[in-house]
């Protein structure tokens, strides 16, 4: 991913940042610098804090990447995974039903979610809910569409 541009945010996006990750995952961020980072050759924006990618854009729309996950751990939006799904989801693939063995119920259809495994809950990846969290356990059936994981380009991406 090659950088396009650089530059931190202003004060007031770093507050509507906070507060929405605060609202949906329950986490606190609280960094001390904030930086956005376009690149020429990928569809997404990353924002950096306190250097790190943190948090990243998927189809627009502004969600903690892996790493963030892992060094914030939310409380919500949470898929997670038994230990035979893990190799699949962190190569990428799709979430399906049989391998989740729970799933918080405020997610709704269409939202971000982080997918974690279930022995330690650290986080594999980064989806798009297809259905509601309430829904997701089950016999079969695609529920999660994976959007970044463990070891993606993203992943990967250091400044």
């Amino acid at each position: 991913m090659d950088v396009k541009s650089r530059h931190h945010l202003r004060s007031d996006e770093v507050r509507d940042l906070e507060e929405r990750l605060a609202r949906s995952l329950g986490i606190d961020l609280d960094g001390e610098s904030y930086e956005r980072v376009e690149f020429t050759d990928a569809d997404r924006e990353v924002v950096l804090v306190d250097g790190e990618p943190l948090v990243a854009s998927y189809d627009g729309d502004l969600f903690v990447t892996v790493r963030g996950a892992n060094e914030h751990p939310p409380e919500g939006h949470v898929v997670t995974v038994d230990a035979g799904a893990v190799s699949f989801v962190s190569d990428g693939a799709n979430v399906m039903r049989p391998g989740i063995t729970k799933a918080t119920a405020d997610i709704e259809a269409g939202d971000l979610v982080v997918i974690v495994e279930e022995t330690h809950e650290k986080a594999l990846a980064v989806g798009r809910a297809e259905t509601d969290g309430d829904d997701m356990l089950g016999d079969e059936g695609r529920v999660v569409k994976t959007l970044h994981h463990v070891g993606d380009e993203l992943y990967e991406f250091h400044v």
